[in-house]
């Protein structure tokens, strides 16, 4: 690959000595200490986890585009984790987010970004913060401000939005506050049980020298960056490619699915971080995603199939082996160097791309946003994910796509041999002015892309960015689904192979090579110590937004002759480990207060005459169901599986929710179970 110059396609070519971040107030060399020449440099690092949970009832779910997917409860809370990584010798400094939802829009980041620029001023900007997504399938959706993604919540959730920005915010200023001398080291080892290709028609496409890196078709890459303060291990990053879609498209209950399963298992179970008591957790695992775009967790290559047919125990078993592969991770190699940060907003429809890097060495373009006839049906292999209703053998939406083509053949040429279903960049539905962040750790390099990107694509973003800047290539990952999102992203060969994942790369075949020649540039700045303006960002939508059509919460009232909190049917007196213990109360709207930082539920166990919380809902062993009944009433049903190594003696289970009063008023409410007991 040939050396590049530091022009920007699309930005303005001036360059200018770098000025990317402020120096940190009270942050220098006797502050942190000397560099550590031994062990590597001595960073400071701060960690923080928050609670980002949106409505868990009547709120259509992000991910799988399923109409009749609306959430009737929560598994497990979903959290933001946030680490801020500081330079104390320039002052510089990162902030790396992994959040448990399934996609990061603008809308998120802008808010985040104004929420953080209140609070800290110029601290954290647009350069330094990147704000990454789990993906999980089994969140509420509503939340973004283009109208493609709140096709399947009928309209815009501000209450989720909110909540997923809060969380992400309050991550973020737990992690300012914890800021204390570290060392990082980075591991790496290979898993080889947790995923599969879920298009392997179009892997095969690539050329021989691409698929070597990847025997059997998959991303075996495991990568942990550990941080370590005061000779303990107090956290750690984690990238792995896997979709986290374990939870099928017939799950109603909220749930970070595998990757955040991997973080709950670390921090809670491991390591005992009590998520309602510790406001400072010993310990912050952050389980991020890299090229996921085509490995599946569906080991069977069906949804919610393999390891088992069991869709909770499969997302049990793979976020364990996901923790495992990070936990026995062996050769941790010091990171050593400064922090850097570069960012810029490309208009991807409109991106004049250079015969350096097309496969063909042509130049090329890229085209105005279009989804191809593949998207309607989805991913075969995870199930759901295209529009309702627009199957590609759907002759209405043939016709659509015929009219289409008709209206504007220009976009039909540049988006072959891809069969336009809907434009929905000229229609304003998706989001085409998108965020390219190059962040580096030391001698270790995120490529932010805020896209679904394939193995093959990941390959050559990386090995894009580390011929320039002279680093190892498993010393940079791409950090996908970070800072926005623009669908899938595939190599221009396997562009060709007309499934769900080119159908979704929407600025056309050489979408790749555009963003490989963004990052590109980026790095090339980087080495040289360079930066050019921000770019043009898309246009704010905020009050553009449309509130949803599915229902609101106007009045709660118990059932008939029955009070709030009441128990509706209560559980054995007696139960053994392994069991199942359910309780049914009466119930409210569980959209009246999401209760962050608190809990829908407990458990408790009476110990030396008091009740101790044992259990709550942001525990795997509880789940919180909650169905209308009737006009108002609402029935919660708490179910807790009893763990093998539960203590025996004598438990309770307690509820806890808001009811909206006639005049909009919001009340508390509890009820308690009876006693039982465990042997």
């Amino acid at each position: 690959m040939r050396r590049i110059n530091t022009t920007l396609a699309g930005v303005a070519a001036a360059a200018v000595t770098i000025t990317m971040t402020a120096t940190v107030p009270g942050l220098n060399a006797s502050s942190a200490g000397a560099a550590a020449a031994e062990t590597g440099t001595t960073y400071l690092v701060g960690r923080g986890v928050s609670d980002s949970t949106g409505e868990p009832a009547e709120t259509g779910m992000m991910g799988y585009a399923d109409l009749t997917q609306n959430t009737t409860g929560l598994h497990l809370r979903p959290r933001s984790r946030a680490f801020v990584i500081a330079d104390p010798k320039s002052g510089q400094r990162i902030v790396h987010v992994t959040a448990d939802v399934g996609m990061i829009f603008q809308s998120v980041r802008d808010k985040v970004l104004a929420r953080l620029d209140e609070r800290f001023g110029s601290r954290y900007n647009e350069q330094n913060v990147m704000l990454t997504a789990t993906h999980t399938h089994a969140g509420p959706g509503g939340y973004s401000h283009h109208t493609l993604y709140n096709v399947t919540t009928l309209g815009h959730h501000a209450k989720t939005l909110n909540a997923i920005v809060d969380g992400i915010v309050d991550s973020i200023v737990k992690a300012d506050a914890d800021l204390a001398p570290a060392q990082l080291t980075l591991s790496q080892n290979s898993l080889t049980n947790a995923n599969v290709n879920r298009a392997r028609t179009a892997f095969d496409l690539n050329p021989a020298a691409d698929k070597a890196h990847f025997p059997n078709a998959t991303d075996t890459l495991s990568t942990t960056l550990q941080v370590h303060r005061s000779g303990r291990l107090d956290g750690i990053i984690n990238w792995f490619p896997v979709h986290a879609t374990s939870m099928s498209t017939g799950n109603t209950l909220i749930s970070p699915d595998n990757k955040g399963y991997a973080s709950y298992h670390w921090e809670r179970q491991v390591r005992g971080v009590d998520y309602l008591a510790q406001q400072r957790p010993d310990f912050v695992a952050s389980f991020a995603q890299t090229n996921a775009g085509d490995m599946s967790p569906n080991l069977n290559l069906a949804p919610s199939s393999g390891p088992t047919e069991d869709e909770f125990e499969n997302t049990r078993i793979i976020g364990t082996r996901m923790y495992n592969a990070a936990k026995n991770a062996e050769g941790n190699d010091p990171v050593r160097g400064g922090i850097d940060s570069r960012l810029v907003y490309v208009d991807m429809s409109d991106v004049a791309v250079r015969g350096e890097f097309t496969p063909d060495g042509q130049p090329g373009h890229t085209c105005d946003a279009a989804l191809g006839s593949q998207f309607a049906g989805g991913s075969t292999e995870d199930g759901g994910g295209g529009l309702p209703g627009l199957d590609g053998s759907n002759p209405i939406a043939a016709l659509v796509s015929g009219l289409l083509y008709t209206a504007s053949p220009a976009l039909k040429a540049c988006q072959a041999p891809k069969e336009i279903l809907l434009p929905v960049g000229t229609l304003g539905m998706v989001q085409q002015k998108l965020p390219v962040q190059l962040v580096r750790i030391g001698d270790f390099y995120l490529i932010g892309i805020p896209a679904e990107v394939t193995i093959v694509s990941g390959l050559r973003l990386r090995q894009t960015v580390a011929e320039i800047v002279g680093a190892d290539l498993d010393h940079v990952l791409v950090q996908g689904y970070a800072n926005a999102y623009s669908h899938y992203l595939t190599t221009p060969e396997e562009y060709g192979a007309n499934q769900y994942e080119q159908a979704s790369t929407i600025f056309g075949k050489n979408e790749l090579p555009a963003f490989m020649q963004v990052s590109s540039e980026l790095a090339t700045l980087m080495k040289d110590g360079t930066t050019l303006p921000l770019g043009e960002k898309e246009r704010d939508r905020t009050h553009e937004q449309l509130p949803t059509l599915q229902a609101n919460v106007v009045l709660d009232a118990p059932p008939l002759f029955k009070s709030f909190g009441d128990v509706l049917t209560a559980p054995a007196a007696e139960y053994t480990r392994g069991q199942q213990v359910s309780v049914v109360f009466a119930g409210a709207h569980p959209n009246n207060n999401l209760r962050h930082g608190g809990t829908y539920l407990t458990v408790e166990r009476k110990v030396d005459g008091q009740w101790v919380r044992v259990h709550d809902d942001g525990d795997w062993s509880t789940k919180f169901r909650w169905a209308r009944y009737g006009v108002a009433a609402s029935k919660v049903t708490i179910t807790w599986d009893i763990p093998q190594n539960a203590a025996a003696g004598l438990y309770r289970i307690r509820y806890f929710g808001d009811a909206r009063g006639l005049l909009g008023n919001i009340s508390p409410i509890s009820g308690t179970s009876p006693l039982f007991t465990v042997d």
